[in-house]
């Protein structure tokens, strides 16, 4: 689901495009834009009226949920991710997307996320080139540590997967290893200039349940991140990924909203990521 972020969605078409193949890439529209179309050639855009801002999160997650497992009648697998999240797999551990796919037993999974940061001073914003051919600063993070893919109607929910309260203690938490979820928010600074101001604008908006706190002050919490970033201390790839990934094997089991998730956890170091990123 999009609104206005062009330079995102441009690197989200560009990177799912080359692994599944236009016509199975679904984007939804919040508010017309013809723009979208002509960034995602080939893929179908549904447009949903953006006449209404109150009660975003739930309702928005309702809907995306309601879509996927209407997807699940045609596709085996669906996979949901926002326009600034690309879902990146070791070469030495898979193949291939639906190779990695095909091997999970779990009907839902999980990906280890990072922060990709950009700390130039002025945003390129090349849409015709990977992203992480510009930058591979990365900071890992439990928040975006998300379920990204299910098989079966299941809901996501918090960057979780939603379940009924009898089957959460037991069902499966599976986070297959070589798989990333890159986060790219921070990842150029004219789209995070840009976005943020669309940010603000909606998180200051009249009524009852739209975005809170870091939208309502997007630029201001944009460059104290990027900030926090960069005084981070660097760790080699090889030790920050499996820190990371070893942390977040006991995920929160959250009783009172029947959601299954990773630990929010902050780590308190930044990487570089394997040149194969850039490939």
């Amino acid at each position: 689901m999009a609104y206005k972020d062009h330079w995102a969605l441009s690197q989200w078409f560009r990177h799912y495009s080359r692994l599944l193949g236009p016509e199975n890439l679904y984007v939804v529209s919040h508010g017309a834009d013809p723009r979208i179309q002509e960034i995602c050639p080939g893929a179908s855009v549904l447009t949903i009226p953006r006449d209404r801002l109150q009660g975003f999160d739930h309702w928005r997650g309702r809907m995306l949920n309601g879509f996927q497992q209407g997807l699940l009648e045609i596709y085996d697998w669906v996979i949901r991710s926002d326009a600034d999240e690309l879902i990146c797999l070791d070469p030495a551990r898979w193949g291939s997307l639906a190779d990695m796919l095909a091997d999970q037993q779990a009907p839902a999974v999980f990906a280890l996320g990072f922060n990709l940061f950009d700390f130039s001073q002025s945003g390129v914003n090349a849409t015709d080139l990977s992203v992480f051919a510009k930058t591979r600063d990365a900071v890992f993070t439990g928040h975006y540590s998300k379920a990204w893919a299910v098989r079966r109607p299941i809901g996501l929910r918090r960057h979780g997967i939603q379940l009924r309260a009898a089957r959460l203690a037991q069902f499966p938490f599976a986070m297959p290893r070589g798989v990333y979820l890159a986060h790219l928010k921070y990842a150029d600074v004219a789209a995070l200039s840009a976005m943020s101001e669309v940010r603000q604008e909606v998180g200051n908006s009249e009524g009852p349940g739209t975005p809170g706190k870091a939208w309502k002050q997007a630029a201001k919490e944009a460059v104290e991140k990027r900030e926090e970033a960069e005084a981070l201390p660097q760790l080699p790839w090889d030790e920050a990924e499996e820190t990371a990934w070893s942390s977040l094997q006991s995920p929160v089991r959250d009783e009172a909203s029947s959601v299954l998730r990773c630990k929010s956890l902050r780590f308190q170091f930044r990487t570089t990521l394997p040149s194969w990123f850039s490939r």
